[in-house]
C-alpha cells in the first residue's frame, strides 16, 4: 500500500502490542517511524528510532514532538496508542476520584496536548493524518471500568473535533476501536479477572474468544492494519470515522 513513503510518522505506546506493530507496518511501507514509549528496554530492541518519555504530563508530551522534529522533521501522521487500561478499576461507587483523574491524564490530556502541538505543522503543509487507537468500550461500556470507558469515549469526540478543524487544510481524524486483544495491557486485566473469579487467566481469554463469531479475539496486527491505512494518503475520503476491529461482534 503506497501513501506513506517518506512520511514522518510518531508513534506513542509503540514498545509493544498494537503500537510496535503499527511501527513496524508503517516503516515497511517506507514511513520514518519515531517510537514512544515509557519503557526504554522495549523501545531499544524495536530497531526504531525512539524516545522514552512519560506522556502524562504536557512538558512529557512536548518534549517528544519537539525532539521527533529535531531528529526526523515535521510530524505527518500521529497515531496516539499509549492508554493506561481498567484492570485495577472498580464499580463507580467505590472508586476514588485519583482513578478517574489518572485515566483522563494519559487517555485523553495526552492526546490532547500531542495534537495540539503537532497541528500547526500539520496545517501549514496542508497535510496530516491522526489516527487515535480507542476502544469498543467506548460504544459499549465494561463492568467496572468508568474512568477507561469515559476516556476512551472521551478521545472520540476529540477526533471528531480535529477532524472538523482540521479538515479545511488536507488533514483527517480516525478512530480505531479494538475489541479483545491479547496485549501486555489485557493480560494484566485477564489476570485481575481471574483472581477475582478464582479461576484461571486461559479461562477467562476462552471466555473473551467466545464473544466473537470466529471464536477467537483480534491479534495486533490486524489492528494496526487499519491503523496503516488510516496513515495513508488514499485514505483521504475516510474523517471523523469511528471503527471497529472486533471480528464483527460489539466488544
Amino acid at each position: 500500500m503506497a501513501g506513506v513513503e517518506g512520511r514522518i510518522a510518531l508513534v506513542t505506546g509503540a514498545g509493544r502490542g498494537i503500537g510496535l506493530a503499527t511501527a513496524k507496518l508503517l516503516a515497511a511501507r517506507g514511513a520514518r517511524v519515531m517510537c514512544v514509549a515509557r519503557s526504554e528496554k522495549e523501545l531499544a530492541t524495536s530497531g526504531f528510532d525512539y524516545i522514552a518519555a512519560d506522556l502524562g504530563t504536557l512538558e512529557g508530551c512536548e518534549q517528544v514532538v519537539t525532539e521527533t522534529e529535531q531528529r526526523l522533521g515535521g510530524v505527518d501522521i500521529l497515531v496516539c496508542n499509549h492508554a493506561i487500561g481498567s484492570a485495577h478499576e472498580k464499580v463507580l461507587w467505590e472508586q476514588g476520584p485519583e482513578v478517574w483523574h489518572a485515566s483522563m491524564r494519559l487517555n485523553l490530556d495526552s492526546p490532547y496536548y500531542l495534537t495540539h502541538r503537532i497541528l500547526p505543522g500539520m496545517v501549514e503543509r496542508r497535510y496530516g493524518r491522526l489516527v487515535y487507537t480507542s476502544s469498543t468500550a467506548a460504544i459499549a461500556a465494561e463492568h467496572a471500568g468508568s474512568a477507561y470507558n469515559s476516556s476512551k469515549s472521551g478521545l472520540l469526540g476529540l477526533m471528531r473535533s480535529v477532524a472538523q478543524d482540521g479538515g479545511a487544510f488536507g488533514i483527517t481524524a480516525n478512530g480505531v476501536l479494538p475489541g479483545w486483544v491479547r496485549t501486555e495491557m489485557a493480560e494484566r486485566s485477564a489476570r485481575a479477572d481471574a483472581e477475582k473469579r478464582n479461576i484461571t487467566p486461559e479461562e477467562v481469554w476462552a471466555e473473551r474468544a467466545a464473544l466473537y463469531p470466529p471464536g477467537r479475539v483480534a491479534t495486533p496486527e490486524e489492528v494496526a492494519a487499519l491503523i496503516a491505512f488510516l496513515a495513508t494518503e488514499e485514505s483521504s475520503g475516510v474523517s471523523g470515522e469511528s471503527i471497529r476491529v472486533a471480528l464483527g461482534s460489539v466488544w
